[in-house]
C-alpha cells in the first residue's frame, strides 16, 4: 500500500495498521515537503477516497459507505488533532463516546477485527481508533512519535532499539535542532562574559 502523506517526507512507514494513523497524521502541511493534504476540498477528498479504499481492499473489509460528504474532512482534520494530541502526551480525557461505527468481524487466522463503518470521514476515524486501540495493546503504541522539530512534526515511527528517537530524520532536524543550541550556548557565554575579554 502507498502511504503518500508519510513518504513525502522521506519517512518509512510504521508496520502494520499504525501506518494508517501516522499517515493521517502526515497529511498536515510541513514546509518544504508539502501543503495540508486535508486543506482543499480536492485533494483532502481524493485522499479520503484512496485511503480508506486502499485500506479496506488491503484489510478485505467493505469499504465506507458513499462518497465523501461536506462533514468528513472536517471530521477527520479534528481527529487529526485528537491523534497528535495523544501522540504527545497532551491529549485531554474523553468521556463522552465519540460516534463512530465499529462491528466485529473474524480475519482468516479467526482473530476478532474491529471493522469500520459510516461515511468515509466515520469509516476512516473507526478504522484509526480500532488500529489505536490494537497498538496500545501490543506495546508499539509508544513508538509513534511526532518529530521533536518545531518547524516539522512530522509522525515517525521510532525503530531505535530503546525507543529513544525525538527526530524523524536526525540530519536535517537533529542538525538543526543542535545548530539552535549550539548558537544559544554561544551567546549565552558571550552574554555573561565580563566587557573586555
Amino acid at each position: 500500500m502507498s502511504w503518500t502523506s508519510t513518504e513525502r517526507y522521506r519517512i518509512r512507514p510504521a508496520p502494520g495498521g499504525l501506518a494508517l494513523v501516522q499517515e493521517l497524521l502526515n497529511t498536515r502541511a510541513i514546509p518544504p515537503y508539502g501543503e495540508d493534504v486535508l486543506a482543499g476540498g480536492g485533494t483532502g477528498v481524493r485522499w479520503l477516497r484512496d485511503v480508506t479504499a486502499a485500506w479496506a481492499e488491503e484489510q478485505g473489509w467493505p469499504g465506507p459507505s458513499g462518497e465523501p460528504r461536506a462533514g468528513d474532512l472536517e471530521r477527520v482534520r479534528a481527529l487529526r488533532e485528537r491523534l497528535a494530541a495523544l501522540v504527545t502526551g497532551e491529549a485531554e480525557p474523553v468521556r463522552a463516546p465519540t460516534d463512530v461505527s465499529v462491528r466485529p468481524g473474524l480475519d482468516e487466522e479467526g482473530r476478532v477485527a474491529l471493522v469500520p463503518a459510516g461515511s468515509p470521514g466515520e469509516w476512516l476515524e473507526g478504522a484509526v481508533w480500532a488500529q489505536v486501540l490494537l497498538a496500545q495493546a501490543d506495546g508499539t503504541w509508544q513508538r509513534l512519535k511526532l518529530c521533536r522539530e518545531p518547524a516539522c512534526r512530522s509522525a515517525f515511527y521510532d525503530r531505535s532499539r530503546n525507543n529513544s528517537g525525538v527526530w524523524h530524520d536526525v540530519r536535517r532536524c537533529g542538525n538543526a535542532a543542535n545548530l539552535r543550541a549550539s548558537r544559544a550556548r554561544r551567546k549565552q557565554r558571550a552574554a555573561e562574559a565580563p566587557a573586555g575579554e
